[in-house]
C-alpha cells in the first residue's frame, strides 16, 4: 500500500504535525509526505502547457509528486483551517493539479492515475469552520482520481485542546488508516 500525504501546516511539532504522527505509525506500507511550506513547489502560473500537453511546464520537486501519484492507492490532505480554508502553500501546491483537471477537460484523456482512496483531516480553532477547506480537499482529492473519500476528520478546538488529545480526531485518525488499508 502506498499513501501520498499532503501537510499543508508550517509547524514541524504543531497539532496538524501530532496527528500526522499519530497516524503515520499505524499507516500500513510506503508513505510520502509532501510538505507544502518546506517543499520546492510553484504555484501553477496559468502558463496554459498542460491544457495542450501532458505534463507541467514547471520542473520542481512536483514532479517527484506526479510520479508517485501515478500509481499510490491513497492520498491524505491534512492541513491546518486558516479563515476557514486550507493554507495558501496547500492551496499553492493544489494549484498544480491543474494538469490532470486539463488532461480530462481539455484534452479529453483519462487522468493516467490509478483510482485511489481519500481523506482530509483539518486542523484548526477560534470562529472559523473548517466546511470550505474540506469542499477544497474534497475537489483536489478528485482531480488525483481519488473515487471514495471517507468523511472529514477535524479537530476544531485546538485554541482549548492539543489535537492530539482531541479522542473524536485520534479516533478519526484511526478510521482513516483502517479505511485505507482495505480493499
Amino acid at each position: 500500500m502506498k499513501t501520498l500525504i499532503f501537510n499543508g501546516s508550517p509547524r514541524r511539532n504543531g497539532d496538524t504535525a501530532s496527528l500526522l504522527r499519530y497516524m503515520i505509525e499505524q499507516l500500513p506500507g510506503e508513505y510520502k509526505i509532501v510538505d507544502a511550506y518546506r517543499a520546492n513547489i510553484s504555484p501553477c502560473l496559468d502558463c496554459r502547457y498542460c491544457k495542450e500537453k501532458s505534463g507541467c511546464a514547471i520542473q520542481d520537486e512536483m514532479q517527484e509528486v506526479y510520479e508517485y501519484l501515478k500509481d499510490c492507492d491513497n492520498v491524505l490532505i491534512a492541513s491546518p483551517v486558516y479563515f476557514s480554508e486550507l493554507t495558501g502553500p496547500m492551496l499553492s501546491v493544489g494549484s498544480r493539479l491543474q494538469t490532470y483537471f486539463c488532461r480530462r477537460f481539455f484534452r479529453k484523456e483519462n487522468s493516467g492515475l490509478t483510482p485511489k482512496k481519500g481523506a482530509v483531516l483539518l486542523v484548526g480553532g477560534g470562529d472559523g469552520k473548517p466546511d470550505k477547506a474540506y469542499e477544497t480537499a474534497k475537489v483536489l482529492l478528485k482531480n488525483m482520481n481519488c473515487k471514495e473519500i471517507y468523511p472529514l476528520v477535524c479537530s476544531h478546538n485546538t485554541d482549548r485542546i492539543p489535537a492530539i488529545e482531541d479522542a473524536q480526531a485520534v479516533r478519526g485518525v484511526e478510521e482513516i488508516v483502517s479505511f485505507f488499508g482495505t480493499e
